[in-house]
């Protein structure tokens, strides 16, 4: 880490515009050397744009950036890096290389450095120097593993020991706690704490408001596009930054929608999935929301997997109506009316490059052809944009891109294409990770008026205020295993807490 003098960071009047879309209009932002300074807003407001802007992702923005009140030029990546400013972005998959090994892509850039005029590597002192790092962060993983045998939580970590490895003045934390378990997170917030005290600045990009108030001393606020305050965090409680979030205010998180629960419909019985799943049982009533509670790595998404078909060495079974169902891939679960909605939703939940409409209407398409060979473009376009309206997808039109949609209208669309499918059961895994609190309540509403509608609701999410506001009944995984079944209405979430951490456990 270098000894910076720079103790300031200043971006003035930075404005943007995309196709059909201003994303940033005149926006200043400064922080200082030594403090954690959130940004935040709801999705869509700009606060990544501006972030890419100081990263040099984007070149074609108007404004000005200033070190230490001297004027920098950032264009490129390489721009960034050479003024000390390292970014972490929330896609994780993307920015790291899935067959190289832990200790190769922390040292990614030194190494490609070094080899300039050489024809030998130093693999030892590679894998040494990535150890110290891993070390100093207190994260056990082998420098030898190859990332793509890691969980989300640990390429998260492996992203964050890369940025810090290198000469590093502001650090941009992009979402970085959406995939850690609260050990993880705080494990991260010791990492930061000792990041400020070497006089390096941190900006903070999170939904999850309680974690602003414990690792930040500064918050800026944005809003479509367009700055609306910034002030020290002790100065502005939570109920003000949500005002300023969604610029009015907001009665109740979540929604109460009256239902009827009616007869079992979707049962599970003997689930295992190697040693990630150990045989979970499971019910939903017709119009039930159930939940599935535990911490990251409780294996709430590898069963999710598993009851859509979407893992090889499945055993257990399943029964619709109690008639067995035999689901070999997930397009047997969609044919018998089950849908997925996934945790990691830019790799497994949307076709990033494809439109807004083809990505909603890609699970039903045969509704949109005629002799399941030619598409008709115009009830794709009209069912495309009934949708759109429904669930309040911020996007130009239909034919915008995917991956150019911010992450919480991303999350809209992966799960708004199998409301065109109407299935039966519906898997939700982690539905509002990484998405503002307007959008989660958008959510909450879709997931309530589906089971008001009859259906089934699987609703898996390590936070456990989420469950206790939207489930009926709630199954508490530990290691792969439910250990705990409790009725939402007769418990707290001091008690999921003690259950998903494996207390009680005889």
């Amino acid at each position: 880490m270098i000894d910076s003098k720079a103790s300031r960071l200043d971006m003035k009047r930075i404005s943007i515009a995309f196709p059909g879309v201003q994303a940033l209009t005149d926006v200043d932002f400064h922080t200082v050397a030594g403090r954690a300074h959130a940004l935040i807003g709801a999705n869509g407001a700009g606060k990544s744009t501006l972030m890419k802007v100081l990263a040099g992702a984007h070149d074609h923005y108007t404004g000005s950036i200033s070190v230490d009140d001297e004027e920098v030029r950032i264009r490129t990546p390489k721009d960034a890096k050479d003024n000390g400013i390292q970014v972490v972005y929330q896609e994780v998959d993307t920015a790291l290389i899935s067959n190289l090994s832990v200790g190769e892509n922390i040292m990614l850039e030194q190494t490609v450095h070094n080899m300039k005029g050489k024809h030998l590597i130093n693999w030892r002192e590679i894998h040494r120097s990535a150890q110290k790092i891993l070390d100093r962060m207190n994260i056990t993983v082998s420098t030898k593993k190859l990332v793509q045998e890691l969980t989300l939580a640990e390429k998260q970590m492996v992203l964050i020991a890369r940025s810090v490895s290198k000469q590093c003045r502001f650090l941009v934390l992009d979402e970085p706690t959406a995939p850690l378990s609260h050990s993880e997170t705080e494990q991260l917030f010791r990492l930061i704490r000792f990041l400020k005290e070497e006089g390096v600045g941190i900006i903070f990009i999170s939904h999850r408001l309680p974690e602003l108030y414990e690792i930040c001393e500064d918050i800026t606020i944005m809003r479509d596009g367009k700055l609306v305050i910034r002030e020290e965090l002790v100065n502005v409680d939570q109920h003000k930054v949500v005002e300023h979030m969604l610029g009015a205010k907001m009665d109740g998180q979540f929604p109460h929608v009256q239902k009827e629960i009616g007869q079992k419909w979707f049962e599970a019985k003997g689930i295992r999935d190697g040693e990630k799943v150990n045989g979970v049982d499971l019910h939903v009533c017709k119009g039930e929301i159930i939940g599935l509670a535990g911490l990251v790595g409780a294996g709430k998404t590898e069963l999710c997997r598993a009851l859509f078909g979407a893992a090889p060495d499945v055993s257990g079974q399943l029964f619709m109506n109690e008639k067995e169902l035999r689901i070999r891939s997930p397009h047997h679960a969609v044919r018998n009316g089950i849908a997925l909605v996934p945790e990691e939703r830019r790799r497994e939940g949307v076709f990033v490059e494809e439109s807004v409409s083809t990505n909603l209407t890609a699970a039903g398409l045969s509704r949109f052809t005629r002799w399941r060979t030619w598409l008709s473009k115009e009830k794709e376009q009209k069912a495309a944009a009934g949708i759109i309206q429904s669930l309040g997808v911020k996007t130009p039109n239909a034919s915008a891109k995917v991956g150019n949609l911010s992450g919480g209208n991303q999350q809209k669309v992966a799960i708004g294409k199998w409301l065109l499918v109407d299935a039966d059961v519906y898997l939700f895994d982690e539905p509002t990770k990484g998405v503002d609190v307007g959008a989660k309540r958008d959510i909450y509403e879709l997931v309530a008026e589906l089971a008001r509608r009859g259906k089934c609701i699987i609703y898996a999410s390590s936070e456990m205020s989420e469950i206790m506001g939207i489930t009926d009944r709630i199954y508490v995984m530990y290691d792969g295993v439910v250990v705990k079944e409790l009725h939402t209405s007769q418990t707290s979430e001091e008690e999921i807490m003690l259950h998903s951490t494996g207390g009680l456990l005889t």
